[in-house]
């Protein structure tokens, strides 16, 4: 099990938990659209430490993304296996023919 499986399987404990025990929770309760926000938010964040160029408050900033990502998809009840399966699926395609089949 990687970080990212036991930190999954943590936010996913974390579902319907008091809000008042954990920011998990409160995040949770405050719906997915609060969720997204967070993850926009943190995603902002990581995006100005990586044209700061420092590696430290980045990787602590990439961390965070990862976190809120995890918890936008449980609030919508994606959970971490579905989107590795879609990474799975995309393997060995090219970036460019992947984006070409998506567009209209």
């Amino acid at each position: 099990m990687t970080a990212l499986d036991t930190l999954a399987a943590t936010i996913a404990a974390r579902k319907g938990a008091d809000p008042k025990s954990s920011w998990t929770a409160k995040l949770l309760a405050q719906g997915p659209e609060r969720c997204a926000e967070k993850f926009g938010e943190e995603a902002v964040e990581a995006i100005i430490e990586a044209v700061k160029g420092d590696r430290d408050r980045l990787t602590s900033e990439a961390a965070d993304v990862l976190y809120h990502l995890l918890v936008m998809l449980a609030a919508r009840d994606v959970s971490l296996d579905e989107v590795m399966r879609e990474l799975a699926r995309r393997e060995g395609t090219s970036g460019l023919e992947e984006k070409a089949a998506r567009a209209p």
